[in-house]
């Protein structure tokens, strides 16, 4: 007879993917062909769900044409990435059950044996922790070899937050904050703080959920090596002095710009001491972005 331990080793693990996208059907084409180029450990089965929120490049088209087996599902068009996502998250819940989720950005190429990195440090907070957690692959500028997206080391002196960008390593390691454009979520996680909280439009929500994650005592790692390329394309998070007032107060408040309220949230929840610096940051960048360049010089 096979004993419920080796049956628990033979049985498949299902992952579901997560994506979302708007107009940029080449991007979003790219990154699912790097998905489906790379290496799939033996024992690990994957879905994956595209939220497609009103395209009109023929985003979903071209994906139904080239794969197939994508679950493609359309967005009411306002639902930015953190709103996507969930949709993609939810739609996966009540397929069947995962025993993790694999977010991804569709502006990410992936490297052929990113999954392995991610197993690898799943295998890691086991023997470590005693439990499964949330494993952010770092990504890298194909041009100047620096680290762009990944986990992040929180500085603070409990007034000021600062947050440090780590560079992989060969091993995995520690960290507070992720970016979820390469994020490995288990069941357990889930099963502990649920999705994206519905709090954040678009950005924050990653950084929101790693934070809720450290505090349920879930295990965060960034993983060993680069998982794939990405660009930093976010710039700076103000508009300079030369942007009418009208529209950096709008930027503000977009949740594209910096997510004023969102924002805020986020620090009462995680950084209540941090509120009045962030208050001020805010404001005064928006208003007096030159002064603010010299202060953050």
């Amino acid at each position: 007879m096979i004993s419920i331990e080796k049956k628990n080793r033979m049985k498949n693990k299902n992952i579901a993917v997560l994506l979302t996208c708007f107009n940029r059907k080449e991007k979003t084409l790219s990154c699912l062909h790097s998905f489906f180029e790379a290496d799939k450990p033996k024992g690990y089965m994957f879905d994956i769900y595209l939220v497609d929120d009103g395209s009109t490049d023929g985003t979903s088209e071209a994906v139904k044409v080239n794969y197939p087996n994508v679950n493609v599902i359309h967005g009411t068009g306002n639902l930015f990435w953190a709103g996507g996502m969930r949709l993609a998250w939810r739609s996966a819940l009540e397929s069947k059950e995962y025993d993790a989720f694999l977010l991804l950005n569709d502006d990410v190429v992936l490297f052929n044996d990113f999954l392995n990195n991610l197993i690898e440090t799943d295998k890691h907070a086991l023997t470590k922790d005693k439990k499964t957690g949330i494993y952010s692959g770092a990504t890298v500028d194909d041009t100047t070899k620096t680290t762009t997206y990944g986990g992040y080391k929180i500085k603070t002196n409990h007034f000021v937050v600062r947050s440090q960008l780590l560079t992989p390593k060969e091993v995995p390691q520690q960290c507070e904050l992720t970016n979820a454009n390469i994020l490995w979520i288990s069941k357990e996680t889930v099963d502990a703080i649920g999705i994206f909280d519905e709090h954040y439009t678009h950005g924050i929500a990653d950084f929101d959920y790693s934070l809720r994650a450290v505090r349920k005592g879930v295990p965060v790692y960034i993983a060993p090596n680069f998982g794939g390329v990405c660009l930093h394309d976010h710039g700076k998070p103000w508009k300079t002095s030369d942007v009418p007032l009208k529209k950096r107060i709008a930027y503000l408040k977009s949740p594209k710009g910096i997510a004023y309220k969102e924002y805020l949230f986020y620090i009462r929840r995680h950084f209540p001491l941090f509120l009045p610096y962030s208050f001020v940051m805010l404001w005064l960048k928006t208003f007096f972005p030159s002064i603010w360049e010299k202060f953050k010089q």
